[in-house]
């Protein structure tokens, strides 16, 4: 109905060729592109571009609008979507020297159909061509290294450059990407032996580092291991000193008590005379031991007279007692030693005479004047 409706008022509606201003590799086809019509139907998101006798006139909107047979004419149809355009792959040189392939894709969208139907002859087309040349000029600024790692701010830079550029077109650039960066092969291999050597070197690293620290906890351990074992001989010691210190104090008590006892003993009646027999037994028995070993020994002039010694016995048990009266205060005074008269006690110190005589072997004599 709609077609009869259109030739009825005239309008003749055909397949729109390609658009001329579009490269063979980017040819898109209008919706349709009527020819000298009187009512026509513009579809959403595209620009009429009108021409009243040769002359820009006006740009139709989406839907219904109307013409003048014969002296208006549908001269651009603009698309007001958002276009995307591949970049041809090219070839740029880095700071340093490297000689790189690289293509990308252009997003781009048209902003004002009056400038870029009137503004260029091909918008797309010139584009792309700033684009190439934007990313020739942009990689020339930066080394290869920098190339890979910023990425993003060389995108950004080229569509900074595009923009300032294609104001005038009534084109807007929304984003450029990079796909593909092709570098020689001897550069890729020099690329890969640095990779494996940063890894290496920090495998290295890494390896050093851990091969520290555990040195580090060795030594820490060593070191506390050390500590407590000196702590434990430092308590070890003291508790030894205190045990000898106690055992000093409990022999030095046992031994005074002793001296006490002898002291004791020898305040007793004939306590005198047990001491001189006494210390004449130890007599005998040290020279009794002496000759059982081969040892040379040095003697007193007077070793051979056991009665001068029996006779120097009180005066060196006398010390003991003195001793005693320090330490246990002084002693209980129960009877006085006398001297020995004849009687039952000379008696008792004959008996004593040879009981040592037997024991010493016949070393002292038979007769021997009572003390």
């Amino acid at each position: 109905m709609l077609r009869t409706l259109c030739r009825a008022g005239g309008a003749l509606l055909k397949r729109s060729a390609p658009r001329l201003w579009i490269t063979p590799a980017q040819q898109r086809w209008a919706s349709s592109l009527p020819m000298n019509t009187v009512v026509l139907f513009v579809p959403q998101q595209e620009a009429w571009v009108v021409e009243r006798m040769g002359r820009f006139h006006r740009i139709l909107e989406p839907g219904l609008n109307f013409l003048i047979p014969l002296l208006d004419r549908v001269r651009y149809v603009q698309s007001l979507k958002e276009i995307v355009i591949d970049v041809p792959e090219q070839s740029a040189v880095s700071l340093d020297n490297v000689t790189l392939q690289i293509d990308g894709v252009l997003y781009l969208r048209i902003l004002d159909p009056f400038k870029a139907s009137y503004g260029v002859e091909d918008p797309e087309y010139a584009v792309t061509q700033l684009a190439q040349t934007t990313m020739r000029s942009e990689l020339g600024k930066l080394t290869l290294d920098k190339v890979f790692r910023e990425r993003e701010c060389l995108n950004s830079n080229i569509v900074h450059s595009i923009n300032q550029a294609s104001d005038d077109w009534g084109i807007r650039c929304l984003r450029y990407e990079i796909k593909d960066i092709h570098v020689p092969p001897r550069v890729k291999e020099s690329m890969q032996m640095q990779v494996e050597a940063e890894r290496k070197k920090r495998a290295t690293v890494l390896e050093s580092e851990g091969t520290r620290e555990a040195a580090i906890n060795v030594a820490e351990g060593q070191k506390q291991a050390q500590i407590l074992a000196s702590e434990g001989e430092k308590a070890e010691n003291i508790n030894k000193a205190a045990g000898e210190a106690q055992a000093i104090m409990a022999k030095a008590e046992a031994k005074a008590k002793a001296i006490c006892v002898l002291s004791e003993a020898l305040t007793e009646h004939n306590g005198n005379a047990a001491a001189s027999l006494s210390v004449a037994e130890q007599y005998v028995s040290a020279f009794s031991n002496l000759a059982k070993e081969s040892n040379t020994i040095l003697l007193p002039s007077n070793s051979g007279d056991i009665t001068g010694m029996v006779t120097q016995a009180p005066g060196a048990v006398s010390a003991p007692v003195a001793v005693c009266g320090v330490l246990c205060g002084p002693l209980p005074v129960r009877g006085r030693v006398s001297s020995c008269s004849a009687g039952g006690e000379q008696d008792q110190y004959l008996r004593r005479r040879a009981a040592a005589r037997r024991r010493a072997g016949g070393l002292l004599p038979r007769r021997a004047a009572f003390p």
